[in-house]
């Protein structure tokens, strides 16, 4: 039988985040994950500076040795139709691999980690809880993705709710591969779908070639997906047939309303359990981060009273933080009516790819950062 403070399950950036903050503060802090780390995860894989400003990371330092591409221009523009570069003269953005940042991560979260095993159980005991029959812990956090048990528990109707669902592909080309990729490193490319449903992305990282596409109907996803490889093959970008290993994944979009329970009584959800994607990118890292940082507050805020009404705090500040009645920043093309009829039309607009697409929905030019984590030498003691 293994005890702690707070058990977090699932140790991706949100988790592993918010087990690094609360084990700083003194915290006994068990993080448990069905996967054993580095592990695969499906993703497109670029993050904000935002991102490494809020974690306190030194670009050069967690570049050493591993993928961090840097990005200073993009490539908009529909399937099938025309496109633009948009150049910045600057990076405004970097490509990771998910592997080896959810890695980095919890290796500097200090706190201990039980990987490899998924939760099969849980209850609610003598006020706290027991989970696997054998963890016991006093507050249950929720980071385990869109299919989190925890978020289940608090009344998540997984598989009945709208969702975002993608499909996604990172390929290690051959040094002859390499040399024949027409994809410049720092220029990703993102086609949105004529119906403004959704949108693909050809994103090179290196060595490594990502492909995805993501669209907020499920339907035919596997066919939107094929049309839009057979588009980049037309056009020069992918080799015929050079696409294998397709994985998926979903995710909700922020809602204020509508959207999932975030706390109960010792028990509450960050990340992508708490369906926190950004509605115009469905860009979910910064948010989760975000989010585990603002749950580590009401947690140490709570000292020691895991009540439903002790951990409120953390609804209303990410209700603050991601948007009370709507967005300051403007509506996302997969939801809005408008949007979609203008589409074509307003993505052949320089003014509105950088100002709008790129500057607002993508890169949050506009948002300031919550906070900055303590420097990294602090971090890692």
């Amino acid at each position: 039988m293994e005890s702690c403070d707070v058990l977090i399950v699932g140790a991706g950036p949100a988790g592993s985040t918010c087990a690094g903050r609360l084990a700083q503060a003194g915290l006994d802090v068990l993080l448990l994950d069905r996967q054993v780390f580095p592990r695969a995860k499906p993703c497109a894989g670029w993050i904000t500076p935002s991102v490494l400003e809020t974690l306190a990371i030194d670009p050069e330092e967690y570049g050493q040795g591993r993928v961090l591409q840097p990005i200073a221009n993009f490539r908009t523009g529909l399937i099938h139709g025309p496109d633009l570069i948009t150049r910045y003269g600057r990076t405004v953005s970097y490509g990771i691999l998910r592997s080896e940042f959810d890695h980095y991560l919890v290796q500097r979260s200090v706190a201990r980690l039980v990987p490899g095993e998924p939760v099969t159980v849980f209850d609610r005991k003598n006020g706290g809880w027991l989970v696997n029959g054998r963890i016991r812990a006093r507050l249950l956090v929720g980071a385990g993705g869109h299919y989190c048990p925890v978020a289940r528990f608090l009344g998540a109707r997984i598989g009945h709710e709208p969702v975002i669902a993608a499909q996604v592909t990172e390929l290690a080309m051959t040094p002859d591969q390499e040399r024949l990729c027409r994809i410049p490193a720092d220029t990703p490319a993102l086609f949105f779908c004529r119906d403004m449903k959704g949108y693909g992305w050809l994103f090179r990282k290196g060595k490594f070639l990502n492909v995805g596409l993501g669209r907020m109907d499920t339907n035919h996803l596997g066919s939107h997906m094929k049309d839009f490889c057979t588009f980049l093959e037309g056009r020069g970008y992918l080799a015929p047939g050079s696409v294998a290993g397709i994985q998926g994944h979903a995710y909700r979009l922020y809602q204020r309303q509508g959207g999932r329970a975030r706390v109960g009584d010792g028990v509450l959800l960050i990340g992508d359990a708490a369906g926190l994607a950004q509605p115009q990118s469905g860009e979910g890292i910064l948010a989760a981060i975000e989010s585990a940082l603002l749950a580590s507050d009401a947690i140490l805020t709570a000292n020691g009273d895991y009540g439903r009404n002790r951990l409120r705090m953390y609804n209303e500040r990410l209700s603050g933080r991601f948007g009370v009645n709507g967005r300051e920043i403007p509506a996302s093309p997969l939801l809005s009516g408008p949007m979609r009829f203008l589409g074509a039309r307003l993505l052949s607009s320089r003014w509105f790819c950088r100002n709008i697409v790129l500057d607002r929905w993508f890169l949050h030019k506009y948002q300031q950062a919550l906070y900055a984590a303590p420097n990294r030498e602090s971090a890692d003691r």
